[in-house]
């Protein structure tokens, strides 16, 4: 895997992929930056977040579960001194669909922990990372 960092200005940078995808990532106006992108720590945030629903969504198919939406509410702490690591983060899911297997959800929940998302266990190595999760039914609209 190859990406490319790109300094605009200040603190701003262009990341982009090998697959073509470019996203702007900036630094609080405190830092110098104008705040017109993402803070690199909340990138890597999305990053573990984006992994670990993909596992989950993906087993849960598998499983032949009626999946119908699944977002991943991601709460992290920070140590208060440079660096300033993640030193807690917590991934609640909030799985919809009706009629789904609470055992089927959690198996989904825990193969991807610990088993499936690269981000979150090379992360887990060095920050304690919990994972809960709810199920709501699908209201058609």
């Amino acid at each position: 895997m190859h990406v490319r960092v790109k300094w605009v200005e200040g603190v701003c940078f262009v990341g982009e992929s090998e697959t073509g995808h470019a996203v702007v990532l900036d630094g609080a106006p405190e830092s110098g930056g104008r705040n017109i992108g993402m803070r690199p720590m909340e990138m890597l945030l999305i990053g573990m977040g984006a992994c670990t629903s993909f596992d989950v969504v993906t087993i849960l198919k598998k499983a032949r579960q009626p999946i119908v939406d699944c977002v991943a509410e991601i709460d992290a702490t920070r140590a208060d001194e440079v660096p300033k690591v993640f030193t807690k983060i917590h991934v609640h899911f909030v799985i919809t669909g009706n009629d789904l297997n609470e055992t089927q959800v959690e198996r989904a929940v825990k193969l991807s922990a610990e088993k499936y998302c690269s981000a979150s266990i090379m992360l887990s190595k060095s920050v304690e990372i919990t994972h809960d999760f709810e199920i709501k039914p699908f209201q058609n609209a």
